[in-house]
């Protein structure tokens, strides 16, 4: 049993008790979560902030609910639903803990059923539910990877047993390359951080082999790519259809057009793709969606 929607709720079976089903994304961004930190923490509205290291200084532990990610299935056979999520750790450095979570509703109030450390700087490309178990593709870090830069691909699970969410196995699937970016359309949901998209147009982007394309807003657009190394790619001169369309429309196929001639490099946050490029102001990043199977090249 599992269920992919935000819409889960406690309900009633028409018998006069309720249905206990999986927290609520409101919910879990407002749970108390152990296994960070010696202490718990409670978040609130998906954050929680703890004391300066030093009094009157910036850095501080910070834990944030990952958002866009969370996934519901039956961890423990009792028939119902719990929710899995993931956490972000941060102490003030560059590096970032991602945990993984298990969160239930037990007799009405939301309960941390377990937490695991998957680790530092961990990218993090699908969470699903199967037979139980925890499923997390993810790219982590190889023995001779920079801290920042984490090549390798992984499939790890995890399960709930004895109140404990237990790693089962993690299998280790090559390194990262644009190949694994085809085969899907990769739908835009923002044009920079805190800045999404659109919803109409729809704009598109596909890889295949050395080419890339897709629909630009007004019209369909093609260019080629190089990856020059692990995660870093250079995209060439974008050839447009040029078809006509409304001034708004047109400014934002220009715009985004503009963004992907600049990308540098790309990775995985939360289940999308980020391809992160060079702006006027500095560097910002473009954010897509897994869509269906490709329905034709680019």
């Amino acid at each position: 049993m599992i269920c992919m929607t935000v819409a889960c709720r406690t309900g009633d079976s028409g018998g006069g008790a309720p249905v206990e089903t999986a927290p609520t994304v409101d919910e879990l961004g407002n749970a108390t979560y152990a296994g960070i930190y010696e202490e718990p923490v409670t978040l609130s509205d998906g954050r929680w902030e703890g004391e300066p290291f030093v009094a009157g200084g910036a850095a501080r532990p910070v834990v944030s609910l990952v958002e866009d990610l969370r996934i519901t299935g039956d961890l423990n056979g009792d028939g119902v639903e719990d929710a899995v999520v993931l956490l972000m750790e941060s102490s003030g450095g560059s590096g970032g803990y991602v945990y993984l979570a298990a969160v239930a509703r037990r007799n009405g109030a939301v309960v941390n059923l377990g937490t695991s450390l998957v680790g530092d700087r961990v990218q993090l490309r699908d969470l699903r539910y199967r037979d139980g178990r925890i499923v997390l593709d993810v790219v982590q870090h190889d023995s001779d990877d920079a801290a920042c830069c984490p090549t390798r691909k992984a499939t790890r699970s995890w399960t709930l047993r004895d109140g404990q969410l237990v790693e089962l196995t993690a299998d280790v699937d090559g390194t990262v390359s644009i190949a694994d970016l085809e085969g899907r359309e990769w739908r835009l949901t923002h044009l920079g951080r805190g800045d999404p998209a659109p919803a109409e147009p729809v704009i598109t982007l596909t890889f295949d082999g050395r080419q890339v394309g897709g629909h630009g807003g007004c019209g369909r657009y093609s260019a080629t790519v190089e990856e020059t190394a692990p995660q870093e790619i250079a995209i060439g001169a974008i050839e447009a259809s040029g078809v006509s369309c409304p001034d708004g429309e047109a400014r934002l196929e220009s715009r985004y057009l503009s963004a992907l001639e600049g990308t540098l490099r790309y990775s995985f946050r939360a289940g999308k793709l980020a391809l992160t490029y060079r702006a006027e102001d500095g560097i910002d990043v473009l954010l897509f969606e897994a869509q269906g199977p490709t329905t034709g090249g680019p």
